[in-house]
């Protein structure tokens, strides 16, 4: 499998994700910096953290607006994975790609630490190596990352099994918990968590690594299929 690591001005968790799909995985990744992208020859884009573009606006914002989210778009159209992490998951809001906002954490401060969750959903081709409800640890590491959607929507969240991660503490205020949601097809993941920085037992957690397994074997099954 190939990924697409997309870098943006401001990205700083870049090379995390790099590290986890090439070296922990053991998979194709590349570094694509926006201005230069093509993506037709990636099975899955990886949007990481960091703040693009200075965070100016909103978080996201700037960056939801360039050209390579066409192209990610796009991707996402065919069926392909695409997966968001903090700033990742905030530009897939902005871009439309996933429902809702972000807002300041409630304590109006930034947080970084060791974070409970709970898998609300394992059916989903980014969770299926997981247990539904077992609980993992990830980091968290954003000033941002209080998800908000109006009550129809979190219905629909409900209603569809869209809401794939949620906090055990709720450390930023998001609305029913919510750490991490899915699009109705099912193939793009935004999350404020770091499954990325929880892949090693020597960063605190390695439950982060069966987020990519999964992303890996569901693509290998669905490739063997559809050839």
């Amino acid at each position: 499998m190939k990924f697409a690591v997309i870098v943006f001005p401001g990205s700083n968790c870049d090379r995390d994700m790099y590290h986890a799909a090439k070296d922990v995985l053991k998979e194709d990744a590349d570094l694509v910096w926006y201005e230069n992208s093509n993506l037709e020859n990636y099975d899955g884009v990886l949007l990481p953290g960091g703040f693009s573009y200075g965070d100016y606006l909103r978080s996201g914002a700037v960056a939801s607006t360039s050209n390579v989210m066409k192209q990610i778009k796009a991707h996402a159209e065919k069926g392909k994975p695409v997966l968001g992490v903090c700033n990742g998951f905030q530009i897939l809001l902005e871009a439309g790609l996933l429902p809702g906002a972000m807002l300041r954490n409630k304590n109006l401060a930034f947080m970084c630490h060791q974070e409970p969750l709970a898998v609300a959903n394992n059916q989903t081709q980014f969770t299926t190596e997981y247990a539904k409800g077992e609980i993992v640890r990830f980091p968290i590491a954003h000033g941002e990352g209080n998800y908000f959607c109006n009550e129809q929507t979190l219905a629909d969240l409900k209603a569809n099994d869209q809401i794939v991660f949620t906090y055990e503490n709720n450390p930023n205020g998001s609305v029913a918990d919510i750490a991490g949601i899915i699009n109705e097809q099912g193939n793009v993941l935004g999350m404020m968590p770091h499954p990325e920085r929880a892949v090693e037992e020597l960063l605190g957690s390695d439950d982060g690594l069966k987020l990519f397994q999964s992303v890996v074997k569901n693509w290998r099954e669905s490739y063997v299929v559809n050839r």
